[in-house]
């Protein structure tokens, strides 16, 4: 999730739109959740042959690493922020959100869109476990000024490198202004980053908070999850009206100099000299700003569902 939107406004539970309408919630995996997919799991969900794969190093501007270490793990990162956005335009464009490897790869690569925490990082496990690394999907609550959101609020990334001995790293593209490399999960020293000093702490019952520049982001388990464990929490996102997603508008992508983000039709574009230009667009100028900055190409505009 959007760290900046979501900490603002985290509610408990997940609650169903207010209209007769309105679809049921989807259940997690219950018990299923505790157990790691298997291999033979993992082929089937899994359609990176070396044709996709490539073609999603190509989406996001990078070559095939050599081997699967810390060194391109950072690189896969970095690429994957300034290449890929972080957007909720489906929420408002009334499309489904599919939490199948298979769909959020197609999202990514074939049609050339962004996502939340759990297309991201649901496509982005896809792209690193076919390049040799060992990947667990984790759940994560998000701090809020009302305390942690609900349960599969945000989705991250445990990796390690291909011969196991690297790692574990914390990878996650999907919580809007994060880190921009991967974190140690097993330091508890002060960890600098271009977007502020991470720390992880661990908490009394076994789990661990992400803290930037001292300010608690969120809350990380640590026993690996399935894909299907968050489809309730993409659910809530997409359909609640406590969620922040149906509350808000939102593309942004890191760039080399800073950030471009379009809100509604707010652009602003930062600096890393920490200059700021913001301005409000016609009509006429919101698709090709989509396209210009972010290269998503709509046959319509997004608008705030109300």
């Amino acid at each position: 999730m959007d760290s900046q939107q979501h900490r603002s406004a985290s509610r408990p539970g997940p609650q169903a739109p207010p209209t007769p309408a309105a679809p049921q919630a989807p259940q997690a995996n219950g018990e299923a959740s505790a157990t790691r997919p298997s291999e033979g799991e993992r082929l089937r969900v899994e359609p990176l042959d070396r044709a996709r794969t490539d073609a999603y190093l190509r989406r996001i501007g990078a070559t095939r690493p050599a081997a699967p270490d810390a060194e391109a793990l950072r690189e896969l990162h970095l690429r994957h922020l300034r290449a890929v956005p972080f957007e909720n335009l489906s929420v408002h464009l009334a499309e489904d959100v599919v939490l199948e490897y298979k769909s959020l790869v197609n999202k990514v690569v074939g049609a050339s869109r962004g996502g939340f925490c759990y297309e991201l990082n649901g496509a982005f496990a896809a792209l690193l476990r076919a390049l040799g690394y060992r990947v667990d999907l984790l759940a994560a609550r998000v701090h809020g000024p009302d305390g942690l959101g609900i349960p599969y609020d945000h989705l991250a990334l445990r990796a390690h490198t291909g011969d196991g001995q690297g790692g574990p790293w914390l990878a996650d593209i999907g919580f809007g202004r994060n880190s921009q490399y991967p974190l140690r999960l097993d330091s508890r020293d002060e960890q600098p980053d271009p977007a502020g000093v991470f720390r992880i702490e661990e908490t009394a019952d076994g789990d661990l908070d992400v803290l930037r520049d001292g300010v608690p982001q969120y809350r990380l388990e640590q026993r690996p999850r399935a894909l299907a464990d968050f489809v309730a929490g993409s659910w809530y996102h997409r359909t609640s009206p406590d969620s922040p997603f149906t509350r808000s508008l939102v593309c942004s992508r890191l760039t080399e100099t800073g950030r471009v983000t379009l809100s509604g039709r707010t652009l602003v574009i930062t600096g890393a000299d920490d200059s700021r230009e913001e301005r409000e667009l016609t009509e006429a100028e919101v698709l090709p700003a989509y396209r210009t900055h972010f290269g998503i190409t709509l046959d319509r505009i997004p608008e705030l569902r109300g």
